[in-house]
């Protein structure tokens, strides 16, 4: 005896089902592998059969259609509206198995669901220096921008330049060696190579170019100063007290000539004679008329009444130029200082 039509269809709906379902042993082929971690299949598959379960309860609280009566169906039943209730039966059955599929599958998302880190949020101390980052970077830029504004803008040029610390040397030898040209935005003033060029005059001991903003260039010199003097053919030339013979022309009154053999910043006995002279009190200088350096151990002075200073070497020029201002109060033709412990007039 065959089996009725109904219970055919049943169990081709069972059958799709079952083979819808996939073996527990067999893992899952298809769904993609996480490298973080996984749940395994056992526990998947637990979650995914108490979905199952609450889809076929909510099923099962639907009513049921009432059981059919085989042979009443077959008599009273025409072959159209039998054909029709089973198309719908077959329909009703491949929805449940696909939502009990759905069911499963969506459990097991979610229970790897639950093993995805979410993304780290960023704290406040990374917020707090992403901030100063950013800050600094706009900074710099404002900082790069007002540069080149101010390096072009003619609004700060250079309209005057102010010499000062002149005497000697005139203020138009030190514009026309300075050579700065008017109108030249002040930061495009290079101020070292403009002092080097001042300093480059032989009277000028020193130079300082300082930019005075918004539109002045002040250049201050400071001039040697003759603290020697010595004759040559071509006329008597003035050295500063580094021995630079910075000038030849008539000396200032009372200043005193220099016997050394070759005078110079670089001579022993030059700059021996001149640390004696820069170490007198200036009563005592105004008195010198020759200060003669043969060597660095050799040193005397002649003063402008013909007294003798036997001063020796240069060292402890400090104590001797004490003691040498205590003896010249005292009647005498030589005065020994060459042994500061021991001074004597004769």
């Amino acid at each position: 005896m065959s089996e009725p039509p109904l219970d055919r269809e049943r169990a081709r709906a069972a059958g799709q089902a079952s083979a819808a379902e996939p073996d527990d042993d067999s893992g899952l082929p298809t769904e993609e592998v996480f490298t973080e971690e996984v749940f395994t299949d056992e526990a998947a598959d637990e979650a995914a059969e108490e979905a199952a379960d609450d889809t076929a309860d909510e099923a099962a609280d639907e009513p049921e259609d009432a059981p059919v009566d085989d042979s009443g169906a077959a008599d009273g039943e025409g072959p159209r509206r039998r054909e029709r209730r089973e198309r719908a039966e077959r329909r009703a059955a491949q929805q449940r198995a696909t939502a009990i599929e759905e069911a499963r599958r969506e459990a097991k998302r979610r229970a790897r669901g639950q093993l995805v880190e979410e993304p780290k949020r960023l704290s406040a101390r990374n917020v707090k220096g992403l901030r100063l980052i950013i800050w600094s970077i706009v900074l710099g830029v404002v900082s790069v921008a007002l540069a080149l504004v101010l390096y072009f803008a003619p609004a700060i040029s250079a309209r005057s330049v102010v010499v000062t610390g002149v005497g000697a040397v005139t203020q138009e030898e030190v514009l026309g060696v300075a050579a700065v040209r008017l109108g030249t935005p002040l930061l495009q003033i290079d101020t070292g190579e403009v002092a080097d060029r001042v300093a480059g005059i032989r009277r000028v001991a020193s130079a300082r170019v300082q930019r005075e903003y918004p539109s002045t260039l002040r250049i201050a010199i400071v001039e040697r100063i003759a603290i020697v003097v010595k004759d040559f053919p071509d006329g008597p030339h003035l050295y500063d007290r580094d021995g630079v013979d910075f000038a030849t022309a008539p000396p200032p009154p009372g200043l005193p000539y220099i016997d050394v053999d070759s005078p110079g910043p670089s001579d022993p006995p030059t700059k021996a004679a001149l640390d004696v002279m820069t170490a007198l009190r200036p009563e005592v200088v105004a008195q010198v008329s020759r200060a003669a350096a043969p060597s660095v151990s050799s040193i005397t002075l002649t003063l402008t009444d013909g007294r003798t200073v036997v001063w020796g070497t240069t060292d402890r020029t400090g104590e001797k130029a004490e003691k040498l201002a205590a003896l010249l109060t005292q009647p005498g033709r030589v005065y020994d200082v060459s042994s500061p412990d021991l001074p004597t007039v004769k």
